[in-house]
């Protein structure tokens, strides 16, 4: 019996890519000499693609993919693809909700403590041999601090539940309330921004959220707070972060996503107040073999049954 067919936008690990190749016909995209060439010769053969929150797939790539049913992505962020396309041809996609949660909100306490008690800026200090004739700056402390979450789903939940641990007030801005949630909702975002000694990003990317954090929500936060950004690069107005890192409006900041990855603007990379992290949310062994695994549940539950196991 032949093989189901289906199309890879871009490389996963090479478990991943491995594990796809035995259970499937794959066709790598990536490795197309011109992918789009490719579509228009082969494209109307797929109804099954394989992608992720970084890759997505394109107005242009889904144009060419006259029968395509189902795409299983890999993470939980859903911006790069077309989703009101999607939805108007009937395609189904599914994420990888959940298996990520722990891992993200542990980064975001990571970001938080590195920020304000400068742990890589004190690392570059011990090792730059300073520590000899000069003592390392003060830090600020995290424990019984107040920490406002701009987007509390999932990950905005395990983020709030890990600050218990550390004494700290929470806040959160939705557009709306979260049903049943212990934590005070505040409508206003520039009101969180004030009240807030940290302010962490956990929302989606997308039209709704672009620059969501712009020069006005940075000059609320002001110069005894943090930013710490574990959403997209989208989310923030970067030109404006920069800004208020450069002339301390803010008091540091903690990255792991950017408006143009991998492209880091050198003026971050420039500064000392900032951590600067290369998009490692997720990144550990255990979860992005947990996000592997439901990538290919999902698509097998998909072609078995006709129904996702997590979609969108």
């Amino acid at each position: 019996m032949s093989k189901v067919r289906v199309l890879q936008v871009a490389p996963l690990s090479e478990r991943f890519n491995r594990e796809l190749a035995e259970r499937y016909e794959v066709s790598a995209l990536w490795q197309q000499a011109d992918p789009l060439a490719f579509l228009r010769e082969q494209g109307e053969r797929f109804r099954y693609l394989v992608s992720s929150a970084r890759f997505g797939c394109s107005a242009e790539q889904l144009a060419l993919l006259p029968n395509l049913e189902v795409i299983s992505s890999f993470g939980v962020g859903y911006d790069p693809y077309p989703l009101e396309l999607l939805r108007d041809r009937g395609i189904a996609i599914s994420t990888t909700p959940d298996v990520l949660n722990d891992c993200v909100a542990d980064l975001a306490f990571g970001l938080m403590l590195d920020s304000a008690r400068r742990l890589s800026e004190s690392d570059r200090f011990t090792r730059s041999g300073a520590w000899n004739g000069a003592a390392f700056p003060l830090g600020r402390r995290v424990s019984g601090k107040r920490l406002g979450i701009v987007g509390m789903g999932r990950i905005g939940e395990a983020v709030a539940l890990r600050a218990s641990g550390f004494s700290m007030s929470v806040r959160y801005h939705n557009r709306r309330p979260v049903a049943g949630s212990s934590y005070q909702h505040e409508p206003d975002l520039l009101a969180l921004a004030r009240w807030a000694d940290f302010l962490v990003l956990t929302c989606p990317g997308g039209k709704a959220t672009h620059h969501l954090i712009d020069a006005a929500v940075l000059a609320a936060l002001g110069g005894e707070g943090f930013l710490i950004n574990v959403a997209r690069g989208s989310v923030v107005d970067e030109p404006a972060l920069i800004d208020a890192l450069q002339n301390n409006v803010i008091a540091g900041a903690g990255l792991d996503v950017y408006e143009q990855e991998p492209q880091v603007p050198a003026a971050l990379r420039e500064l000392d107040n900032v951590v600067l992290l290369p998009h490692v949310g997720s990144a550990s062994v255990e979860t992005r073999q947990q996000m592997a695994d439901l990538v290919l549940d999902n698509l097998r539950a998909y072609i078995d049954t006709g129904k996702l196991l997590t979609p969108l």
